[in-house]
């Protein structure tokens, strides 16, 4: 008997893990009828989509410009649900808005110790990134402020969501400039006097420096939160579906990693701005709310 149980263990926690998967959340197409999370922040257009170029500075911040508007669409999604959820989701909520705080802090701290650090070296210069540091300076006190708020509720139930859209309007606009022009600048570095010229080892050094800090700057920050929060916030229409298969990965692991990984905290995601396979949703907590 103690053998049988032994075996029923392991299925019981995966049919618990897969009961909260985001694939089997019951969505609504976003249709318009009700705000989404393209405002009040405006999304980044793609380097690529509007030049049509493919050097490797452009190419790199158009992957930049995807990470940023999953960001975006996640604050956006935050700012327009804040205001309508009620108590019995308050602590997914709280929750869904502390992943989206850790997956700005780790992918600020991420920009400053390692992609800067090696596009300085690269280029040979060590002022390319001087505004974009200021830029950091000037929201990062409003983001603490937001982490604070959150984590120090005593309950759940105290959460207010006119207290928290004050306090991201204190940072909304800095934040916002910043995540535009972060990405003019890197694209902008394919004129730099230094950039290596396309076809030699040292573009080719280049690409990888990007490749291998995109492939690792999400994961590293949480399989398990800030993963799934950023894949379920990809809008993979968008830009008439150039990126519907971005980032490039197997479909099996990005399913196992929004379905499976995204299962330990699967309350959070009713929040997001799409569902499990990157089509935009009607927010969660506006369903019940009336139109505007």
């Amino acid at each position: 008997m103690a053998g049988y149980l032994f075996l029923a263990i392991p299925t019981i926690l995966v049919s618990l893990l897969l009961s909260r998967s985001p694939f089997l959340m019951t969505t609504s197409p976003a249709t318009g009828a009700k705000p989404w999370a393209d405002s009040p922040m405006k999304l980044v257009t793609t380097p690529q989509y509007e030049t049509n170029k493919t050097d490797l500075f452009t190419t790199g911040a158009t992957h930049m410009a995807l990470l940023h508007n999953s960001i975006l669409r996640g604050y956006n999604s935050i700012y327009q649900q804040a205001p309508h959820v009620q108590d019995q989701d308050k602590a997914d909520f709280i929750g869904y808005a502390l992943t989206w705080h850790k997956f700005v802090k780790s992918h600020h701290d991420d920009e400053e110790e390692t992609l800067f650090t090696a596009i300085d070296e690269l280029l040979d210069d060590k002022t390319i990134f001087d505004t974009t540091h200021r830029e950091h300076s000037y929201f990062l006190p409003g983001l603490g402020e937001f982490h604070t708020y959150l984590t120090s509720l005593t309950d759940p139930t105290h959460f207010s969501g006119g207290e928290l859209r004050r306090i991201m309007s204190t940072f909304q606009q800095p934040f916002e400039v910043h995540f535009h022009s972060e990405i003019a600048t890197l694209a902008g570095l394919a004129h730099h006097p230094n950039a290596p010229r396309e076809g030699t080892p040292e573009a080719e050094a280049a690409r990888a420096v990007f490749k291998s800090w995109g492939k690792s700057t999400v994961s590293k920050a949480g399989t398990a939160d800030v993963v799934p929060f950023f894949l379920m916030n990809l809008d993979r229409g968008a830009e008439g579906g150039l990126w519907a298969n971005w980032p490039p990965m197997p479909a099996p692991i990005k399913w196992g990693l929004v379905n499976i990984a995204g299962a330990w905290h699967g309350g959070r995601w009713k929040f997001a701005s799409c569902d499990a396979q990157g089509r935009p949703r009607e927010l969660y907590a506006l369903q019940s709310a009336p139109s505007s």
